[in-house]
């Protein structure tokens, strides 16, 4: 069974960097595709950045620049750095793991991320 874990969230001021982390279990994740969404309430859940098992990246638009997706096969763990984050930011962030063998997306529960002065 994949399980899917998110650290790293809490509180940041605007401007401000915050890592998020994302540990996957339960498959072999160097094969696995690894993504970051975040939702606000009231708004459905919306991708953030992606990062394939070959290490190609994708990024919404409107974090371009700012954020890096990154991941260490050899821990089994993704990475979201976030730079001068914006306070309409403020979300839940959730990791999605890919894995290649499997037909599923495992989430994980989500890490609360606070941008506010």
């Amino acid at each position: 069974q994949v399980q899917v874990v998110e650290s790293g969230g809490g509180s940041v001021q605007p401007g401000g960097s915050l890592t998020l982390s994302c540990v996957v279990s339960g498959c072999i994740f160097s094969t696995a595709a690894i993504a970051w969404y975040r939702q606000t309430p009231g708004n459905e859940r919306e991708l953030v950045a992606g990062v394939t098992n070959g290490g190609r990246t994708n990024y919404a638009n409107f974090v371009q620049g700012r954020f890096t997706i990154a991941r260490d096969n050899a821990k089994d763990t993704a990475y979201l750095q976030m730079n001068n984050q914006k306070i309409e930011e403020t979300a839940v962030y959730y990791c999605k793991a890919k894995p290649k063998i499997s037909p599923n997306e495992d989430w994980g529960q989500g890490t609360q991320v606070n941008v506010s002065s």
